[in-house]
């Protein structure tokens, strides 16, 4: 606790209400790490304090704006979306829209922001922001009744409340059985999870275990829809995903009692390199000018590819640090010949490789968990449930923007492969978690005093969460089902209003009526015959007869049946058939495009028919799996 870096790590308190009690739990935990060894965490500190003396004049500070009193839920409204709640003139009405898919946990996030924002204008004499009541009311919410000021809503008379109750709340937690497999719920809102656990006692797992395989596994039930990865949504739905994610993440923090305080990006001083040191975005739309569609720097890729040839077997790859003289050479050369191709990676020793890969993430403008979020992913830690810091976690990855979570994910897989060959680089998953833990939560832009005497809990609960991003980044690059529902719902929220703007009013509510009632009579039936296309491999459509227990994998079998035994005009298959004259089925993919969603990649145990009856107008397409060698 007595050493110093001038690169402090990020954190976000508790509030002073639940302090008490959240924080005995999580020394509690925390305490069961004493016997796992902190050496590694505090050598890259040292490492990393080395370095940055060495370059005095590139680690500058930047002082952090302080934020005026109801700036930061002015911030907030606007980053949800809701920026008309401000009084601000909003282009659309999608706040409108927004507002009628939300929970009522999500609502209750909303008015509390609004709330505080309201009370900081009426002080500053400033105009009177709109009501959030009064926008709820114009829609279908859940929460209309709200409206109502005599009878105001019970769970948000709880929140309101929460933090004297959770006075006297019973933190006394119950230790997981290691290697357990347990459910981990995405159909229904987290928050409205927590909120039924709100009277009830949190689990906790031991944290003094070493050994990844012994950590609670979870299991994410597939419900008849399937279950959505990121990436499976279409570029225009994933925008929508990080919006709902932050309303959803406060709503959580609200039930749990924490609050979510956000950092303003620092800004530094420009550099002239073309790799380090250089944002993300700019480094990609570098990248893409070389290889369009580039998601994950090509730099980053070089170095993980270097070290997954030559340095997974190496011992102690990523915790033995290479020389900084000649990590600092090796920088300059690859500045000069990196993308002339004339570097030569075969000369490099990998631990200088691993010292470049750390260098390369510190060195990013912003922290790769983002300046915005690096207090909000420290703060995991401070939640005493593991399958509520993992909820946590999954919102926070949905809300990074698409080149830090891309990114960040290629980091992850690599980091997984170091820890599947701990026998030989002695490298196991707390190892690596303690030395990646300050290269991702230090960064020289966002200064930020710790308290003293937590040094010890801060640097222990950063590499749990990074701990918990290598174990369970499966689960955490999930969309849960319950984003994917008010995702569909923003999307018939903004055709119908779209409708309503025509001029042929009467025929349009007409129309509305009738494929409503086609919806509601297509639920009542046992089966359906539909069509499935496959433009790039035939000519033809495949007629596809649905029941109960018909699912995508179900289709994609009867269409390679067809497809090799009926004859079928097919185009361009040369390298489709296999050398036996059959297809593998994981080379398709059937996606789901229009009606209520954009294109969505489903599950092979999606049930289609539950599927049509969601989004009855959509079209079915089968496309050739992106991840496999293309066919044409």
């Amino acid at each position: 606790s007595s050493r110093h870096c001038p690169w402090k790590m990020n954190q976000l308190p508790p509030k002073s209400a639940v302090a008490s009690p959240v924080s005995e739990s999580t020394n509690s935990r925390l305490e069961t790490l004493d016997n796992l060894s902190m050496d590694s965490f505090w050598l890259e500190v040292e490492n990393i304090k080395q370095s940055a003396e060495a370059e005095q004049e590139e680690c500058s500070l930047a002082d952090v704006k302080t934020q005026e009193e109801g700036e930061a839920e002015a911030e907030w409204l606007q980053d949800a979306g809701l920026s008309e709640l401000l009084g601000e003139p909003a282009g659309d009405k999608d706040n409108l829209v927004l507002l009628s898919t939300l929970t009522r946990t999500q609502a209750a996030a909303v008015q509390r922001r609004l709330d505080t924002y309201s009370r900081s204008r009426r002080r500053r004499n400033k105009h009177p922001v709109r009501d959030v009541r009064d926008v709820f009311a114009t829609g279908s919410s859940q929460v209309a009744a709200e409206k109502e000021e005599s009878s105001p809503d019970p769970l948000w008379h709880n929140l309101r409340t929460s933090n004297t109750q959770r006075k006297t709340q019973d933190y006394s937690c119950t230790v997981r059985n290691p290697g357990k497999e347990e459910v981990f719920n995405m159909d229904v809102a987290y928050s409205e999870q927590a909120a039924v656990l709100l009277k009830g006692s949190f689990l906790s797992e031991s944290r003094k275990l070493k050994d990844g395989n012994a950590l609670t596994r979870f299991k994410i039930p597939k419900g008849r829809l399937g279950v959505t990865r990121i990436g499976d949504l279409s570029a225009q739905d994933m925008k929508k995903i990080p919006t709902l994610a932050l309303i959803e993440l406060t709503a959580l923090c609200d039930i749990l009692g924490f609050e979510l305080k956000r950092n303003k990006a620092a800004k530094l001083k420009t550099t002239e390199k073309r790799l380090f040191g250089v944002p993300l975005n700019t480094l990609l739309e570098n990248d893409q000018k070389l290889l369009p569609n580039t998601k994950v720097p090509l730099l980053l890729q070089a170095l993980l590819s270097c070290l997954e040839k030559r340095g997974l077997e190496t011992e102690g790859i990523l915790r033995v640090s290479g020389s900084q003289t000649r990590i600092k050479s090796l920088e300059q050369k690859l500045e000069r010949d990196f993308y002339s191709g004339l570097f030569r990676w075969d000369d490099v020793h990998q631990n200088d490789v691993s010292g470049l890969l750390k260098r390369f993430i510190r060195e990013l403008p912003a922290p790769l968990l983002t300046a915005e979020y690096l207090p909000a992913f420290a703060a995991v830690q401070n939640i005493p449930d593991l399958k509520q810091r993992l909820q946590a976690l999954n919102l926070l990855i949905l809300i990074l923007p698409e080149s830090n979570r891309n990114t960040l994910k290629a980091l992850l897989e690599f980091l997984s492969k170091v820890v599947a060959r701990e026998k030989n680089n002695k490298m196991n998953l707390w190892n690596v978690s303690t030395v990646m833990a300050p290269n991702l939560f230090m960064h020289k832009g966002l200064p930020n005093k710790i308290p003293e005497g937590k040094e010890k809990q801060l640097a222990e609960g950063a590499a749990d969460v990074v701990r918990m991003m290598i174990h369970y980044q499966d689960l955490l690059w999930t969309v849960s089902s319950f984003l994917v529902a008010q995702v569909r719902k923003l999307n018939e929220s903004n055709s119908k209003r779209y409708q309503f703007c025509d001029k042929r009013i009467k025929n349009l509510l007409r129309k509305i009526h009738t494929d409503k009632d086609k919806v509601e009579k297509n639920q009542g039936e046992p089966s359906k015959v539909v069509k499935a296309h496959a433009s790039l491999l035939l000519k033809d459509s495949l007629e596809v007869h649905l029941n109960n227990a018909t699912r995508v994998a179900d289709v994609l079998r009867q269409f390679q049946k067809n497809l090799c035994q009926n004859g079928w005009n097919i185009v361009n298959t040369v390298n489709l058939l296999k050398c036996n004259n059959s297809t593998e089925c994981t080379n398709l993919l059937l996606y789901e495009v229009g009606g209520n969603i954009g294109e969505h990649c489903l599950d092979p145990d999606t049930y289609l028919l539950d599927l049509y009856h969601i989004n009855p107008h959509a079209e079915w397409i089968i496309k050739q799996n992106p991840s496999y060698p293309r066919m044409f």
